[in-house]
């Protein structure tokens, strides 16, 4: 049950009664109606902007339409307590305890409780980590591979199709010098030569040891004497190799693609060139030559003709190049195509997870998509921000032995998976994270991930101590309760939980997720802490039983922590 959505009914139902009677006057569209949580100074439970809205048709002032709304209210709801209306006519209404005890009716056994229910079930594809398959994935990696994720396990608990996809970036010069240095690590291995730790063109990390090694056991037949007569060999080898350590991370970050679509594969069939050809049949590419970059030095720039995508037409700040100097594809043109393959799909929205360095090649790409589908907002990207790992109030940085950066393994043996996932989470994505091992793996209201098991933690003892488990569901039939202002609290909390998740879900902002839990987690301890000094707080009483209120109560608390650290992908221990 959603409690604004509930109230948005009854109040519309309320309002075509005294429309049909001329009480009020009704425009079609009645969208603009909202109910919402009031602010804190206000002493109601929520609030409605339905006087505002009706205002201008009626020809009235807010007030006077408040007023008559408020009674029409009152009358039509035996859950009202009081109604008061603030300026400039909001109308803020206080529920009875009948209310709290018939939504627990409505929500106890409810395991999607917060689930924006729909019959309107669409497809999603979401592509993330796509990391240049040349090692494992490093910590900058992380925060996008676990967004992605979670904005997939989001939509997933909103009953909405998810394939989740990687995208193989396995063509083009970074390719040829990992596999240059795949070739000189086997020679390490096999002949000792030294490998040229100096070359700035070849991936130095131990980890290609490891990958060199692998290829020269499976592959007695493959001789390592001339790089140019194994070089398309020893890229399909070093890249099946260097994917394999990077499922392995993910894995353990708790992250499994459902695809992973190869930029190679794109290129062979001709992908690129057949999007090019629709795009000019659409007359969205032409020949012509473009500006030098702001602040490149401009008597350096060769202008040329080059082979052009008008991105201009979609509000990009210029048009953008499909071909290098030789004829080649630009990575533009093979990602253009690799959309398109992802347009020819039929999923009904895409959605992109990028790195805080391609926050610049957003517009580019969704100009390309809404090109290629003829749509609008066909095409959403997040941008994934950096991370900064802080330890004793210093930067940190780990082992190097991967190369020059610190490795998701590095990460997840120092402070575990749950604790990654959470708190890479627990900041907008568009904003930098400081990632802070001293809090992380402090026991204490400063460490949100502990706060939030915690909480489940200390509601399983309670269901230990009576012999139920928390995972059962309750059956409690024709209970009438009346709960404290401080379960109240608690309860309102509650019902913030559907908005939560609606938001959370329109504007792909998982972050939501853990503040709430954290907020609802503090709410609960502040309780339990009272039962120190007041035993009617307590949950367990002397004779080791617990009043089925408080089950009740305990158990939706418990249901929904345990549902949103679902979504998160994080564990919710019964002991701690």
């Amino acid at each position: 049950m959603n409690i604004f959505k509930f109230y948005i009914d009854k109040i519309i139902d309320i309002l075509k009664t005294a429309n049909k009677e001329g009480l009020i006057y009704l425009p079609e569209n009645l969208n603009s109606i909202n109910v919402d949580i009031p602010p804190p100074k206000f002493n109601c439970d929520i609030s409605t902007n339905v006087a505002m809205v009706l205002s201008k048709p009626n020809n009235k002032s807010p007030i006077e339409i408040a007023e008559t709304l408020s009674s029409l209210i009152k009358e039509n709801d035996k859950y009202i307590e009081k109604i008061t209306i603030e300026k400039p006519g909001f109308i803020n209404l206080k529920l009875n305890k009948d209310f709290w005890n018939f939504l627990l009716h409505e929500i106890i056994n409810d395991k999607e409780y917060g689930s924006q229910k729909t019959k309107n079930q669409k497809t999603y594809l979401v592509e993330f980590v796509s990391a240049n398959p040349t090692g494992p994935l490093h910590v900058g990696h992380s925060r996008g591979a676990i967004l992605g994720d979670v904005i997939s396990n989001l939509l997933k608990f909103n009953n909405q199709k998810v394939t989740k996809e990687y995208y193989v970036n396995d063509y083009g010069n970074q390719i040829l010098h990992f596999t240059k240095s795949v070739f000189l690590r086997a020679r390490e291995i096999l002949y000792k030569e030294k490998f040229p730790i100096d070359n700035p063109d070849l991936y130095p990390g131990d980890y290609l040891k490891q990958i060199a090694k692998n290829i020269i056991d499976q592959n007695s037949d493959l001789k390592f004497n001339n790089f140019d007569e194994i070089s398309k060999n020893l890229t399909n080898l070093s890249v099946k190799e260097s994917i394999k350590l990077i499922k392995i991370n993910l894995n353990n970050l708790g992250i499994v693609h459902d695809n992973f679509a190869t930029e190679s594969e794109i290129v062979q069939n001709n992908e690129v060139e057949n999007v090019i050809k629709k795009l000019q049949n659409d007359k969205f590419v032409y020949t012509g030559k473009i500006n030098a970059p702001e602040g490149e030095d401009k008597s350096n720039w060769i202008e040329r003709e080059q082979l052009l995508f008008k991105s201009t037409d979609f509000g990009d700040d210029k048009d953008r190049s499909l071909q290098k100097y030789d004829k080649s594809w630009t990575y533009f043109a093979s990602d253009v195509a690799y959309h398109y393959n992802k347009l020819n799909r039929k999923y009904d929205m895409l959605i992109n997870i990028l790195g805080a360095d391609h926050a610049g090649y957003i517009k580019r790409i969704t100009s390309a998509v809404e090109a290629l589908s003829g749509e609008k907002n066909k095409l959403t990207c997040k941008v994934s921000q950096l991370v900064k790992l802080i330890k004793d109030g210093k930067p940190f940085k780990m082992s190097k032995r991967k190369g020059d950066y610190i490795t998701v393994e590095d990460l997840i043996n120092e402070v575990g998976k749950d604790a990654t996932r959470f708190i890479m989470l627990n900041r907008s994505n568009d904003a930098e994270l400081d990632f802070d091992f001293s809090k992380v793996k402090e026991k204490s209201k400063d460490n949100p991930l502990y706060y939030v098991q915690y909480c489940y933690a200390r509601i399983s003892s309670v269901f230990r101590n009576i012999k139920q488990n928390i995972n059962d569901d309750i059956i409690i039939s024709n209970y009438d309760f009346k709960y404290s202002n401080e379960e109240i609290i608690i309860l309102k909390k509650i019902t913030e939980w559907p908005k939560c998740i609606e938001i959370a879900t329109e504007k792909l902002e998982p972050h939501r997720i853990p503040v709430y839990l954290y907020e609802l987690s503090s709410e609960f301890h502040s309780y339990w802490n009272m039962g120190k000094n007041d035993p009617s707080k307590r949950f367990i009483e002397k004779n080791n039983k617990i009043k089925d209120d408080k089950i009740v109560f305990l158990k939706i608390i418990s249901n929904v922590i345990k549902s949103g650290m679902n979504i998160l992908g994080v564990e919710t221990p019964e002991k701690m």
